[in-house]
């Protein structure tokens, strides 16, 4: 089958769709392009700052080459992560594999709540089989094990892993999951010379204790080992909750043919720009999002990149209202890079508890007050092998892991950190204009 062009659905509601518009494969194979129907001119709302209700071929950031094709706007959001993609190939085999393709083959039950049809007048997404229950969770990690092995698999196995959506993520292998009839990703063991599952599962309810929302997580016992079953937060209930990504959101609001800031400080600028203003909640996001980026630091947690956050919308049709989704894919790296994926303060992707500091007015916060937050994080990361032994984690696993967390670039900054002296920042001078 070759995708040219595809139809573009709204499934807040899945019992109402709502046709948005036509996608359509740029020429070049560089992207795909959205043009909004007339009803949803009319009746509908801009997917993303960058997609407003304009008669017009939305077309993507010009920046992107044909070896990293994307869709424009929130429809990228809507495309399967690379291990999705993986599946795609392995499964489907479809004899072309443009942009168009992987988005049609990503199924129904993708994040967010935009659906991809073949038909303009009717949604009619690409047909999965049903989505598997906790007790078929050894079953799809042997399918996992033999896509990661290049194995060929049996009909039934083709079935239990297809449809699986695109929750948001990486190259990690996942799938989606039927527990207690609600949806969750479920990621499985990839040959990590530790217990990742485990070990994200002891990471993630670590961070609550720091102040952070996560997504709740569970842990499935196989028979080799652990996966970790995530619950989805982009549903609720039979509804579908619109979201988008973090590096969509930023993208999306800075000035078209520029390159974004994708950092902790401008996604905070946007929560407290279009966050919930009733009361003082945009500003506890932002708040709390300050804390996930140093918990982030301090955990050695250097995987946070801009698809690694994002963001729920409210009440789209009425006025947009943006709200911090769990947080998620929280683990150590245990890689030690000293740098983040994401932009944290003057000091770029330094993983400094300084360059956390250096931007903390982006976040609604004096001095002092993010001062405060770092402490809390710190008193909280400093728990963290007692508790990662609570939840089962093995000595071993915490002693190769102890190697990065409390390493010397790490540990010595919660041991340093002295929030008296963070009453002025330093920041990097902008150079003088020579024209003044």
């Amino acid at each position: 089958m070759r995708l040219d062009n595809l139809y573009l659905w709204f499934l807040g509601d899945p019992e109402r769709p709502k046709y948005v518009g036509e996608l359509a494969l740029i020429a070049t194979g560089k992207g795909v392009s959205l043009r909004y129907a007339e009803d949803w001119l009319a009746h509908g709302f801009p997917l993303s700052e960058d997609l407003p209700l304009v008669n017009t071929e939305f077309l993507p950031p010009n920046r992107f080459s044909a070896d990293t094709p994307r869709a424009v706007g929130a429809v990228d959001d809507a495309r399967p992560d690379r291990w999705g993609e993986k599946v795609i190939r392995f499964v489907d085999r479809p004899k072309r594999l443009s942009l168009m393709e992987y988005l049609f083959y990503a199924g129904d039950d993708r994040f967010g709540a935009l659906g991809v049809s073949l038909s303009e007048s009717e949604y009619e997404p690409r047909k999965g089989g049903p989505i598997p229950r906790l007790d078929k969770a050894q079953d799809l990690s042997d399918v996992v094990a033999k896509i990661v092995a290049s194995e060929p698999l049996s009909e039934i196995e083709s079935k239990l892993i297809a449809g699986g959506g695109s929750p948001l993520g990486g190259a990690k292998p996942k799938a989606l999951i039927e527990i207690d009839a609600q949806q969750w990703v479920i990621k499985f063991f990839n040959h990590e010379p530790v217990d990742a599952p485990l070990i994200e599962h002891a990471t993630m309810t670590l961070a609550t204790k720091a102040g952070i929302r996560v997504a709740r997580t569970q842990v499935v016992r196989l028979l080799d080992g652990h996966a970790l079953a995530i619950l989805r937060f982009d549903r609720q209930g039979s509804k579908r909750i619109h979201s988008i990504s973090a590096g969509t959101a930023i993208t999306a609001s800075s000035v078209a043919g520029t390159n974004a800031d994708l950092g902790y400080p401008e996604l905070a600028r946007i929560l407290r720009r279009q966050g919930d203003t009733s009361g003082d909640l945009n500003q506890q996001q932002a708040t709390e999002l300050f804390r996930r980026m140093v918990f982030n630091i301090l955990i050695d947690n250097t995987d946070d990149h801009e698809k690694n956050h994002s963001l729920l919308v409210h009440e789209p049709s009425e006025r947009p209202r943006f709200e911090l989704a769990p947080a998620y894919d929280i683990l150590p790296t245990n890689s030690g890079l000293g740098y983040q994926e994401f932009i944290c303060g003057a000091f770029g992707r330094d993983s400094t508890l300084e360059n956390a500091m250096s931007e903390c007015e982006s976040f609604g916060l004096s001095p002092d007050d993010a001062a405060q937050e770092v402490v809390k994080v710190i008193d909280v990361v400093n728990t963290w092998q007692t508790h990662f032994g609570e939840i089962g984690v093995c000595a071993k696993d915490i002693e190769m892991l102890e190697q990065t967390i409390d390493s010397e670039a790490l540990r010595s900054q919660r041991i340093k950190f002295d929030p008296n002296r963070f009453g002025a920042i330093t920041k990097k001078k902008k150079p003088k204009n020579p024209l003044a």
